[in-house]
């Protein structure tokens, strides 16, 4: 398609969706301020799947509003209105959107570099602020859905105005926009926040807003996933180690992140002096390496940790466990010698690869280079980026470059999974640092006797155990796999008759280390299955007098494949401990 640059140019773009939802954005302010004159307009732009506009509106909005909206937003397309583009000087600009009202756009103009262009959309009678480009008409768009409102700080800071945030999508064709909103009708399905609270997993309370409340069902997921952590790390001579919630602050002021991250630490005195509550445990890990003193023979020594950590999140950006205040690192911190950089960073690569592909995810990689708030110097990061580069390339792994989102001591590789909808999430990541060693002054006996300097590796493989857990749930839509399950099955007794030998049947897979649970109410069976299968509960064992006379079978349903009919009870056991021990 052709789009309208903002220098006044018109050129064929293949990139076309963003420039379609940048221009339904400026559609959907166009028709708020003709449905609500006298509203501000904030920022509009489009987003990976879609677009939204802030606004200040006394009230807000409402869903009623937003079908007032759509439809307002169709006549202003069959208008087929020409959108047009031109520049100001800055003080013309300044002056003509005080003329209007609009303070956030005068704020915006102002904040701009001295030499910036300051270029302008028009079309019919609304004006926008804007870089673009957009489409030459405003009937190029052709199908688009207003989806959703939320609150927004002005500018991302609870220190400014809360504005109302309408969320919507476009693409080029009805066909691709009923694909999308067929999937958010899916993810709505599949929400960890409702799905936790069905399956009795996690609270999210008032009482403690980002700190989530695992219950009986959620802690046997979490510790599943922590069993599962220690036995590939044991395999893999990691030493496991816990360092303390909260130490002195100067700790943190030597290790660099009371400089580059205090607006997200906690802190908190003891007798008059400033402690801080850890957001990484990486400084943790260093003392214990400084602990003792080490020589080349001890190295690689890969030290891992599951730490609690805590880091201060705005309010507006909690959501459910995907983003908290508390959660567990799966970390580990891995101390060695320049020349055992490549083979330790392939080796973490193999354990965070076979840990995805049990679950099922695909992935891609990211390289993260140097940010601008850093420390350290260009020789050290240049030293540290090809490391990485070097074992990624040998591996054969593809990955592209994401110049400056490395951590602020040092580059790194950062793992995206993909999920069963499709949608990339960030957990993995391997940080190669050169500078923590430096600030902590460790070292180790070389072959020559001399002391050296050891490079360190910071790397997760789940990230965060919380928010892993809360992308299973939506992965899995709450089916977890056998071994993971809470519940791996359920005994149903048909009737009081086939009580005794459901609790039998109870006792026999508690026995085996199955986890089990027993339906013996006073309810009738197909209410007990309807129930076992809202709980998604692997398999059912349904009881009753045949079963019960006969003392050696059960009725088997699969959570997945219906009714197995029956199964020798020894078979069954023997059959679920199999599917267990193999994280089929």
């Amino acid at each position: 398609m052709k789009a309208l640059y903002n220098d006044g140019s018109v050129r064929e773009t293949e990139d076309e969706l963003p420039v379609l939802r940048h221009t339904a954005s400026h559609i959907l302010a166009q028709a708020v301020l003709r449905l609500f004159p006298g509203t501000k307009l904030a920022i509009g732009p489009a987003i990976d799947d879609g677009f939204y506009y802030d606004f200040d509106k006394d009230g807000g909005f409402t869903t009623d509003d937003l079908e007032k909206i759509e439809a307002e937003m169709k006549k202003i397309i069959k208008e087929n209105l020409k959108i047009e583009t031109y520049t100001l000087p800055r003080s013309e600009a300044i002056e003509y959107m005080k003329g209007r009202g609009e303070i956030y756009k005068v704020e915006l103009i102002e904040d701009l570099p001295e030499d910036a262009p300051i270029s302008f959309y028009k079309q019919g009678e609304f004006v926008d602020l804007c870089a673009g480009p957009h489409a030459l008409y405003t009937k190029a768009i052709k199908a688009y859905k207003l989806t959703s409102i939320a609150g927004a700080y002005w500018r991302g800071s609870e220190k400014n105005k809360m504005l109302t945030r309408i969320y919507g999508t476009a693409f080029q064709d009805k066909e691709k926009l009923e694909e999308y909103l067929k999937m958010l009708e899916e993810v709505k399905r599949r929400d960890h926040r409702r799905l936790g609270k069905e399956l009795g997993l996690f609270m999210l309370l008032e009482e403690g807003p980002g700190f989530p409340f695992f219950l009986p069902k959620g802690m046997t997921l979490k510790n599943t996933l922590v069993d599962y952590w220690r036995q590939i790390h044991q395999r893999e001579n990691y030493l496991e180690v816990s360092t303390p919630l909260i130490m002195r602050k100067q700790l943190w002021e030597q290790s660099g992140h009371w400089d580059h991250y205090k607006d997200n630490m906690y802190t908190t005195k003891i007798e008059d002096e400033e402690f801080c509550i850890k957001p990484m445990n990486c400084p943790g890990g260093v003392l214990v390496y400084k602990s003792e003193p080490h020589s080349y023979k001890d190295l690689p020594l890969r030290i891992g940790e599951l730490g609690t950590v805590h880091r201060h999140e705005r309010s507006g950006t909690l959501h459910g466990l995907m983003r908290v205040r508390c959660f567990t690192q799966d970390d580990a911190h891995i101390f060695m010698t320049r020349d055992q950089i490549t083979e330790e960073i392939e080796g973490v690569v193999r354990l965070i690869d076979e840990v995805y592909s049990l679950f099922g995810f695909k992935y891609h990689v990211e390289l993260s280079t140097r940010p601008e708030d850093s420390m350290g110097s260009d020789e050290d990061w240049e030293a540290a980026t090809e490391g990485l580069k070097k074992a990624l390339d040998e591996m054969g792994l593809p990955y592209v470059i994401n110049e400056g989102d490395g951590a602020f001591y040092g580059p790194k590789i950062d793992f995206h999974l993909e999920d069963s909808l499709g949608r990339t999430w960030q957990c993995g990541t391997i940080q190669l640092d050169f500078q923590m060693p430096q600030r902590f002054d460790i070292h180790y006996i070389g072959t020559d006797g001399e002391k050296h300097r050891p490079i360190m590796i910071h790397r997760v493989v789940f990230g965060s155990i919380e928010r892993f857990i809360g992308i299973l749930i939506e992965h899995y839509a709450g089916k977890f796999p056998a071994w993971l399950a809470p519940v791996q099955v359920k005994v149903l007794s048909v009737s009081e008759k086939s009580r005794p030998y459901a609790n039998q049947i109870l006792a026999e897979l508690k026995t085996k280390g199955i986890r089990c649970e027993v339906d013996n109410r006073d309810e009738k069976i197909g209410y007990k299955i309807r129930e076992a299968q809202l709980e998604k509960v692997p398999y059912m064992l349904v009881l009753g007098e045949k079963e019960s006379d006969d003392g050696t079978v059960v009725a088997v349903r699969s959570r997945d494949k219906g009714d197995l009919g029956s199964v020798k009870t020894d078979e069954f056991i023997t059959n679920v401990l199999n599917e267990i021990s193999s994280k089929g």
